[in-house]
């Protein structure tokens, strides 16, 4: 398999540019004053000749600002800006509303050692209160879950079509939606961020969407929800050529994530050194299923510790009335993940929902479809510890009945969208060209079920397996399985039918 990375230029901000500190503008530091029209004004005159903003120590409170070309934000340290909890005072340029906008600009930065905090919560439920006194429309209201739609509950940042963004050194904290998110950017570089946001319900740490060249590195994430998700919103558009390295993610969800939304694609993403930690689902999770393109991806180097699930790879049909995607040529290399049996996320204040059906530990999955297979991964130095406990009274789906399982094309890409699961390594479904090499997985406590479970796998090559169980029966199951080079004891392997 032959893969080829670009690594994005990092931009750079000129410090020899002309400053404006948003207190010469009127700003008031004491978290009550509203700012927005001193900070805005400030931005407004950095615009004209280039130059940096300044936010000194303090906090101040402000509705939606809206940077434009050639300006950079810095944050100065103890600097604070507070977002408002008056939704009235927040503004929407692109496709949702934030604490900070940018749309169609150039040469822009956000950088310091100070904080972008956007008391998430209690705006999110001021803005529930709405609904309740009859100004939220209720297509903006999901009744099932009790709360306001993320459309209208504002991020901290969101940019749109911008060239030459910086976001260095600074924290960002308490959204009431996504933290920030970058829709068709290019030249985008994130360095030393630290997110912190485990205020309210789809506090996503990075959403980037459909951007080009972009680098994420040695930055911090703790999230309730994803920690780092590349999601691509438009047809014929992709994330590509992207970099994410250095990086420890925290996540109510999964750590790294590609494809919730899925319809232009992915092309040419590199992720390493990656330190991943009490997440409730997936270490590493690459999804195709709204008739995405999703090639060329390395991932080199994941160290996961109390992690629900380490690796879940699927191609689903979720446009059912649209074209099947693809997902190709994915190496997955020098991996160490420990799955836990309990909740990995119980002290976060914000937690996603659980599975509504009984089940153990879920194995790591790669899973097509029925007529588009997942084509080409390669899992390399791979090292997974179970917890085991698998318990056959509690939930039951033997090797037997494979025809069984689901499909779930259309559904929501999940580790556990499948249900309970014949395997407690890996469940493999629907791929053509599939190397396992140096693979280790170990039960800590004995599991009813095999270690391996394949269906509907063409061109399948194991080398140098170890599995670790007090069990001394089959753990790899084979059907329907075709052109197998397997370099294991014999005696390992079942075939049924």
């Amino acid at each position: 398999m032959l893969l080829f990375f670009f690594l994005p230029a990092m931009a750079t901000v000129n410090a020899t540019e002309k400053e404006f500190d948003i207190v010469n503008y009127g700003a008031k530091p004491d978290g009550k004053t509203l700012n927005t029209e001193a900070i805005q004004k400030a931005i407004d005159a950095a615009a004209i000749a280039g130059g940096t903003v300044v936010v000194p120590q303090g906090r101040f409170l402000t509705g939606s600002i809206i940077l434009k070309s050639n300006v950079h934000l810095r944050l100065e340290k103890d600097a604070v800006l507070l977002g408002s909890t008056n939704p009235e005072n927040y503004k929407r340029l692109n496709r949702w509303p934030a604490l900070i906008l940018a749309d169609g600009q150039e040469n822009i930065s956000i950088t310091g050692q100070g904080t972008i905090d956007g008391q998430g919560r209690r705006l999110a439920l001021n803005i529930d209160s709405l609904f309740y006194a009859g100004e939220l429309d209720s297509s903006k209201y999901t009744l099932r879950r009790k709360r306001p739609n993320e459309s209208v509950r504002p991020q901290d940042i969101e940019m749109a079509k911008c060239k030459n963004v910086l976001i260095q050194g600074i924290t960002i904290r308490n959204a009431a939606s996504w933290v920030q998110t970058y829709h068709h950017c290019e030249n985008l570089t994130f360095d030393q961020v630290h997110v912190d946001s485990d205020a309210y319900w789809n506090n996503d740490g990075f959403d980037i969407s459909d951007c080009k060249d972009v680098r994420v590195s040695n930055c911090v994430v703790n999230a309730a929800d994803d920690g780092i998700c590349l999601k691509s919103h438009v047809k014929g558009t992709w994330n590509e050529n992207v970099l994410i390295e250095n990086c420890t993610v925290r996540s109510s969800a999964s750590a790294i994530k590609f494809g919730t939304a899925s319809r232009g694609g992915f092309k040419n993403v590199t992720i390493r050194n990656i330190k991943v930690y009490d997440t409730f689902r997936s270490a590493i999770a690459i999804e195709s299923v709204d008739g995405g393109e999703l090639e060329n991806i390395l991932v080199d180097g994941i160290d996961a510790v109390n992690t629900g699930n380490a690796i879940f790879i699927r191609l689903g049909h979720r446009n059912a009335e649209g074209d099947v995607g693809y997902l190709k040529n994915v190496t997955i290399k020098n991996v160490k993940v420990q799955v836990a049996f309990d909740r990995p996320d119980i002290n976060y204040e914000v937690r996603g929902p659980e599975p509504s059906f009984f089940h153990n530990t879920f194995p790591s999955t790669i899973a097509g479809i029925p007529g588009h297979r997942v084509e080409n991964v390669l899992l390399e130095n791979i090292e997974i510890t179970f917890p085991g406990k698998g318990n056959d009274g509690l939930a039951y789906s033997p090797v037997s009945r494979l025809n069984h399982i689901p499909e779930q094309e259309a559904d929501y890409p999940e580790f556990s969208m499948f249900g309970e699961l014949p395997a407690w390594g890996f469940y493999v479904r629907h791929v053509k060209g599939l190397r396992f090499k140096n693979v280790t997985v170990k039960a800590e406590h004995r599991d009813y079920r095999p270690a391996f479970v394949f269906d509907d796998v063409e061109s399948l090559s194991m080398e140098q397996i170890t599995v670790v169980e007090d069990d001394t029966g089959p753990q790899v199951i084979l059907k329907d399985v075709k052109d197998e080079n397997l370099k294991m004891d014999r005696q390992m392997i079942q075939t049924i039918r």
